[in-house]
């Protein structure tokens, strides 16, 4: 999986359509390998990315969990903990 794509479910603010957006936007990257697509493949690109923030987010509002909802403040934390770990030389 795309490491640029983060988890958006199940937080405390609930996820923005910005964000939804984003990791639409990295998903087509990744998948395409374009990071910005010709003027002939822009048409196609941006609507992948519509088309999938739009499912993405569809998604997102039917889950359901029993767990408490996570704090983006201590997991962007535990991320920055691993990573410090990750690439420490």
């Amino acid at each position: 999986m795309c490491r640029n794509i983060k988890t958006l479910f199940n937080f405390e603010p609930p996820v923005t359509e910005d964000e939804v957006r984003a990791a639409s936007l990295q998903f087509v990257r990744k998948i395409t390998g374009f990071n910005k697509p010709s003027k002939g493949n822009e048409a196609a690109f941006q609507s992948a990315v519509e088309e999938i923030a739009a499912i993405s987010a569809r998604l997102l509002q039917s889950l359901e969990t029993s767990a408490a909802p996570k704090n983006r403040e201590e997991e962007a934390a535990k991320a920055k903990a691993r990573a410090a770990e990750r690439f420490a030389v």
